[in-house]
């Protein structure tokens, strides 16, 4: 009789449903809780080539909390590409303006740098306060 470790096949995979509360957590020590999650490390059939996370929905996303002064001095970046399109804005504006955001873009730098990462943030639904459409997928448990 062999021993061998039997790799993991697409249809081994099973999805779970997570539920998580950012009110006054940490963005940064949520962002890998979450990262984890959607890759799959809490799974023992986990292969880094398959996509074996599950979902995450993630509610209260307006009262996230950062350390230090990342409150007024953290900034965050973009381009449109054409001239002149270049923006910036700080933490406190986008937590205004779109704080599901700041979630998204915190959990997207925890996630691998591959061809795997837009399948993970697919799976990753944020919402500003507690309402949210998934709620029949958390009371099935």
């Amino acid at each position: 009789m062999q021993k061998i470790t039997q790799p993991t096949k697409e249809k081994d995979i099973k999805r779970e449903w997570h539920l998580i509360d950012a009110k006054n957590k940490v963005l940064g020590r949520l962002s890998t809780e979450i990262a984890m999650f959607l890759i799959g490390k809490n799974k023992a059939y986990f292969a880094k080539n398959l996509d074996c996370g599950d979902f995450v929905v993630v509610i209260n996303a307006k009262d996230i909390k950062v350390t230090g002064q990342k409150e007024t001095k953290k900034k965050y970046y973009r381009h449109s590409m054409y001239p002149g399109g270049f923006k910036a804005e700080s933490f406190q504006e986008l937590k205004n303006r779109r704080p599901e955001e700041i979630i998204r873009h915190g959990v997207s730098g925890m996630l691998p740098k591959n061809k795997l990462r837009d399948r993970f943030l697919t799976r990753l639904y944020v919402f500003v306060d507690e309402n949210h459409k998934y709620a029949d997928k958390f009371t099935a448990k």
